[in-house]
């Protein structure tokens, strides 16, 4: 599934070619998807000027003067901006047209993605309304960390991965941020001390920022907004490396599994 790296390359991929666009109109071949696209979506939107392309977590948003599209890649989807004329491929499912004679195609195998319209500034919708603060705010700090987590039992990974808590930090990065902070992924969130929830809430900011800026981790079916896959992938240090030496101390990186997710750290270097 795409993560918020993978998300964030999107929106900076396409922001340039749909900031000022006018959409002339919108085709939804399948509207089952997640959640059913809503038929406000081909009557409200058309005509509308995209003022910003925007990321609220792993959703995009295309804010407009009438309202704002939201939409999430799920697990399989992909956006691709084509001339308006490309041949459709299985599993496209619906097209944003632009004046400019392209288009912003969906196109989701899995079917597990969204696209949302509201009237309502997207922040009030109900599927971003409670999430946590983005990684790369202000009020996103130890501080903050160690203030959520006080008496939970839950595993820090499971702490940091919640969007209520934080959002973005998803599975790989949640096991490289924990890596580098030298925590341990089953140690309780409870009690994780003031250092070491500075030091997460720095790796977490460090390793997302590190990844956005090398295009994310290539995945079995992410591709960025420009067509290219991310390459973090080459900079990971524990995860999807079971069995491997540690790069820091040379013990064998050792893997679990926390919240049903395929953990991965090193015995040696988190406590």
């Amino acid at each position: 599934m795409p993560e918020l790296p993978e998300v964030e390359t999107v929106r900076r991929g396409l922001a340039p070619h749909l900031t000022g666009q006018v959409v002339t109109g919108v085709v939804v071949r399948q509207p089952r998807l997640r959640w059913p696209v809503p038929e406000e979506l081909s009557t409200q939107l058309p005509g509308q000027t995209i003022r910003r392309v925007e990321r609220r977590a792993k959703y995009l948003l295309l804010r407009t003067d009438a309202g704002t599209a939201i939409l999430h890649l799920g697990m399989t989807g992909r956006l691709r901006l084509l001339s308006a004329d490309t041949p459709l491929r299985k599993h496209d499912h619906a097209d944003l047209t632009l004046a400019s004679g392209r288009c912003l195609r969906f196109n989701d195998s899995r079917r597990f993605g969204a696209l949302l319209w509201t009237k309502e500034p997207p922040e009030q919708h109900p599927l971003l309304q409670a999430l946590g603060p983005e990684p790369f705010d202000a009020a996103f700090s130890g501080a903050y960390l160690r203030q959520r987590g006080q008496d939970r039992i839950s595993a820090a990974k499971t702490f940091i991965m919640d969007n209520h808590v934080v959002v973005g930090v998803g599975n790989i990065y949640a096991n490289e941020a924990l890596f580098a902070s030298g925590i341990n992924p089953l140690r309780p969130a409870g009690r994780l001390t003031e250092a070491e929830c500075d030091r997460l809430a720095v790796a977490i900011r460090e390793i997302l920022a590190e990844a956005i800026r090398q295009g994310g981790t290539t995945l079995r079916d992410f591709i960025g907004g420009d067509g290219e896959p991310g390459y973090f992938q080459q900079s990971l240090r524990v995860y999807d490396r079971h069995g491997l030496p540690c790069a820091a101390c040379g013990r064998s990186i050792q893997r679990c599994r926390v919240g049903q997710r395929a953990t991965y750290y090193c015995p040696g270097c988190q406590r």
